[in-house]
Order: C-alpha cells, then sequence, then structure tokens
C-alpha cells in the first residue's frame, strides 16, 4: 500500500509551502455535480510524490499528492500547465499525524496497522461516525482544486483489523465513498483492491495497484483497462524489482501505466512509456 511517515514539519515542506488544513462544512451537495467529474482515459500517465522537493516538471496527465501536505497554490500552478491534480488521503485507517485526528471517536479505532507506527485500522462499518472526517477530507481536497481523490485502505476485510469486517461491509462502504467523490464532482480511484473489482468497476474512475508485477496479479487489472479506465501500477526498489526494464514491456502489453519509485515516493522514478 501506499505508505509513508514523517514528520509533519518536513512534510509541510515537501511542497515548497506551508501546511493547510481547514474543516469545511462536511454536508455534502444532494446530487453528483451538475458539470460532472473528470473522467481519465486509459491513456492517462501519472507522477505520485509524498516527499522531497517536489518535481513539478513531470510530462504527465495528472499528478497524485498528499491531500494534507500539498498547498493550494501548488494544484493552481499544475492547472495553469494543464496537469491534473488528485488528493491522496487514508479513508479506511487512522494516522496519528494528521490534523484531524482528535475528531476520530475511539470505538472506530481498530488494531494497529502492522509496520506502521501510528497507524490504526478503522471500523468501516460505522459509516455514520467517518462521514463527518471523510467529508470534511473531500471537501477539502475540492477546495484545494484537485479534481480526484486517490483514497487507500480500502481493503481492510482483507486484514487483521479488530473489527470483523466482510467483503459487503468493505463493498458499501467503497460505493458511498464513491458517491461522496462525485457529489463533489472528483473523480475518484480503487486502490489495490482488485478481488472487489468486478462489482466496483462502475462505482470508480481509475485503478491504483503497487506491486502487483513483483507479486505477480496484474492480469487482475484486465477488466479495468477494457472498460477504456487507466490502471496506475508502482513498483518499489525494496523488492526484487530493480529496473523499470524488468516489467516495461509487459506493462505496455497489458495496457497499464507503471512507474518504480522508491519506497518514500520522492521525486525519483523511472517509467514505462
Amino acid at each position: 500500500m501506499l505508505r509513508y511517515l514523517w514528520v509533519l514539519a518536513v512534510a509541510m515542506t515537501a511542497c515548497g509551502g506551508t501546511l493547510e488544513f481547514t474543516a469545511p462544512n462536511p454536508t455534502p451537495p444532494s446530487s453528483p455535480a451538475p458539470g460532472g467529474w473528470w473522467k481519465p482515459g486509459v491513456d492517462t500517465t501519472w507522477h505520485i510524490q509524498y516527499t522531497g522537493t517536489l518535481d513539478k516538471n513531470r510530462q504527465v496527465t495528472a499528478y497524485n499528492l498528499d491531500l494534507f501536505d500539498t498547498p493550494a497554490s501548488v494544484v493552481q500552478e499544475l492547472a495553469a500547465r494543464g496537469v491534473k491534480a488528485v488528493c491522496y488521503l487514508s479513508a479506511g485507517s487512522w494516522e496519528n499525524w494528521r490534523p484531524d485526528r482528535n475528531l476520530f471517536p475511539p470505538e472506530v479505532l481498530g488494531r494497529n496497522y502492522d509496520g506502521w507506527p501510528g497507524e490504526r485500522w478503522l471500523d468501516i462499518r460505522q459509516i455514520d461516525k467517518l462521514a463527518p472526517i471523510l467529508r470534511a477530507r473531500l471537501d477539502l481536497c475540492k477546495q484545494k482544486g484537485f479534481v480526484g481523490v486517490d483514497p487507500d485502505n480500502v481493503n481492510g476485510y482483507q486484514n487483521n483489523t479488530g473489527f470483523p469486517l466482510t467483503a459487503q461491509d468493505q463493498l458499501r462502504f467503497n460505493r458511498w465513498l464513491a458517491g461522496e467523490a462525485h457529489q463533489r464532482g472528483l473523480a475518484i480511484g480503487l486502490k489495490n483492491t482488485t478481488e472487489l473489482l468486478p462489482q466496483l468497476i462502475n462505482d470508480f474512475d481509475f485503478l491504483v495497484t503497487e506491486e502487483c508485477f513483483a507479486q505477480g496479479w496484474c492480469n487482475q487489472t484486465r477488466p479495468m483497462v477494457q472498460a477504456g479506465k487507466p490502471v496506475l501500477n508502482i513498483e518499489y526498489t525494496d523488492t526484487r524489482i530493480k529496473s523499470a526494464s524488468q516489467f516495461c514491456a509487459s506493462s505496455v502489453s497489458l495496457g497499464i501505466f507503471s512507474i518504480l519509485k522508491r519506497r518514500e515516493l520522492d521525486g525519483w522514478v523511472e517509467e514505462c512509456r
């Protein structure tokens, strides 16, 4: 999964600005945004970066950037060049470094996220308690000028969360989240949850996967490509993959856009074109 841990003081400067957070009115629109939302094509190219000085000069369709740490001015600068920006947020876990961390009621916090200190799983069954917080995050995403959202940890039912989550619980939560994004005129991506892709393909606008070549399941992304929707796949240098040349030919043949990144998701990248 896309994870990163660093102190906020460092993250605040990652995009050359200061940390911005406000709690907008969490009440969603009553119907989908009149103008619709961005529907990226299967040939969409991406740059994803959460740490270090932002490389603003990548020749891509869209940037995937952190919701809280990215100033609105950066989103606007990209937009002026015709580049889309998608906000990253965790929808299925609580992170103790986020500015809205104290808004989560204790009863929705589950087990510690294995391998990621300061992070805990959420009880996604309790949508009524999570809704005000996640709606405020989506509002902030929209206010900053992002055109899409990349919500992480939307496969809690496959993990040891401390809650008896089922696939049906996950489908309900993911569809609710997609509806909230679309009501705000935001495109939304599905993260890694390819087992539920057949049921969710009509609800989501793009797919973000990690290590599908390293782990051998990239064929599971085919339905998304066949539906004319893009797939962004990220491989990491701390696996058996050491060069993009190991997977680029296969990536191109599958019709997905793949990149090789360091785990900290800084500016370094090798792309498949």
